[in-house]
């Protein structure tokens, strides 16, 4: 619990800022960027996969949701899980949510980078103005909570109004069988004649789950943002019910569109559709639009990156978990040497870049990482809740905004990480990152054991 003499983190989030930065996390570069990759992988039985993902989403936020809003002291999902489940459980989650976003930002500016030089052509100048946009990002939040807020409003308002204008200018392509420069004439009947809605079997649909998850992360920042939000019991659970709309919107219908104006063997999925669907139709100038809005979408989502860890290393530092000068807020109320950190921590995307091979290849690596670390976080959420119901059965009862059958869905939900981490092992692609994990928690059990002996060596 903070005392009256801890910093506190203002609440200057509006209703229109959370739930525009919500969206925002709803619709990510998994989308723009990955989901070439996974139409490629399960053909139109991609549709299904993000339907089934935000199914169990929606539980997870819902748990997220009910706990929050039982304690208004909680910062963050980490305060709770320290609460609830124990000390080292806080300690698990906050750093491994920091470095869930560290690695997410670094590799949204890789993406930047890559949408840069559609118009440049010059790898060099499109670093260069990715780390000027990585300034710009940095400055901004270290001014107030509310300019991220702005920021994150527009960006995300960018992506709504480019995803409806799709689905509407895409709809009525296909409604009048639009014939582009490559001869293709829109139809919804390439949903399920070429192949059938299954048309790569089973190995292609579960294979197309890690990219799918990776395009959810940020849909939990509602829990991240919660201790500087105007009216919590109101804006976060308004946040949360309007999930499963979010998801048929931006997922269901703009994959949709996208595969019946051009057949899902023939998208590139080393590019983003939502770019070379305009490119292959023959409309160049809205292929350029579109790539706009793709690069603001990476932005913001590396915004939303620089943001969520500062504000987890802050937390840890107040728990005494990480070093006490991240604990300090600046004259703007915001925790800006946390800020400083991650900023300098996510510029390693440029040796990273300079080093590795292409950027679809360091994009894949980058969201199997973030695919399995995300999956542990949301596992921890949902044992949080299951200690919350079992402590506080009379809390649960009392509550305005509780999960649904909160007897059995988040054993449901579990089952489903479980079966994820399975998924992640059976494929090359991603079965390494799932082996790595284990060594990003092994070294946290070496951290944690290692600070455990200092703090009782300090009290003998």
């Amino acid at each position: 619990m903070n005392t009256s003499k801890e910093p506190k983190l203002k609440r200057s989030l509006t209703n229109r800022n959370i739930q525009l930065i919500a969206l925002g996390g709803a619709i990510g570069t998994g989308l723009f960027m990955g989901s070439g990759s996974t139409i490629h992988q399960a053909g139109p039985s991609i549709l299904l996969v993000y339907m089934v993902i935000g199914m169990f989403m929606y539980i997870i936020m819902r748990a997220m949701g009910e706990i929050l809003l039982a304690d208004l002291s909680y910062k963050s999902f980490q305060d709770f899980a320290e609460r609830l489940i124990g000390p080292w459980a806080g300690f698990v989650t906050g750093w491994t949510y920091w470095f869930l976003w560290v690695v997410i930002a670094i590799g949204d500016m890789i993406v930047v980078t890559g949408y840069f030089n559609f118009w440049i052509d010059n790898l060099v100048i499109s670093t260069i103005c990715t780390a000027l946009l990585l300034l710009a990002l940095v400055a901004s939040n270290l001014l107030t909570v509310r300019l991220f807020g702005e920021i994150e409003f527009w960006f995300a308002l960018i992506k709504i109004v480019a995803i409806i204008a799709l689905i509407l200018v895409g709809g009525g392509m296909v409604f009048y069988g639009f014939t582009g420069s490559n001869g293709v004439t829109a139809s919804v009947t390439y949903l399920w004649d070429r192949g059938g809605f299954f048309p790569t079997g089973a190995t292609g649909f579960f294979a197309a789950f890690s990219i799918a998850i990776y395009s959810f992360i940020g849909t939990e920042l509602i829990g991240t943002t919660a201790a500087e939000t105007h009216h919590p019991e109101k804006t976060v659970p308004k946040a949360i019910n309007a999930v499963p709309i979010r998801i048929v919107l931006f997922y269901v219908l703009s994959l949709a569109v996208i595969m019946s104006i051009t057949p899902w063997d023939l998208i590139d999925p080393k590019q983003s559709p939502f770019v070379t669907i305009f490119v292959m139709a023959g409309l160049g100038p809205a292929a350029a639009i579109m790539n706009f809005v793709v690069l603001t979408s990476a932005a913001s989502s590396a915004n939303s990156g620089i943001f969520s860890s500062s504000r987890m290393l802050f937390g840890l530092a107040q728990s005494g978990q990480a070093s006490s000068r991240f604990a300090r807020l600046s004259s703007h109320h915001v925790p800006a040497k946390a800020l400083l950190f991650v900023g300098v921590l996510t510029a390693l995307f440029v040796p990273i870049l300079w080093l590795g091979g292409s950027i679809l290849e360091g994009f894949t690596l980058i969201s199997s990482v973030a695919a399995t670390l995300v999956l542990a976080i949301w596992g921890l959420i949902l044992v949080s809740y299951l200690c919350y119901y079992k402590k506080f059965p009379e809390t649960h009862k009392n509550a305005s905004y509780k999960l649904f059958g909160a007897a059995w869905t988040p054993w449901l939900g579990l089952g489903f990480i479980v079966g994820m981490c399975v998924v992640l092992g059976a494929y090359p692609d991603t079965r390494l990152a799932l082996l790595l994990t284990p060594v990003w928690f092994i070294l946290l059990g070496i951290a944690w054991a290692i600070r455990t002996k200092r703090v009782k060596a300090r009290h003998n």
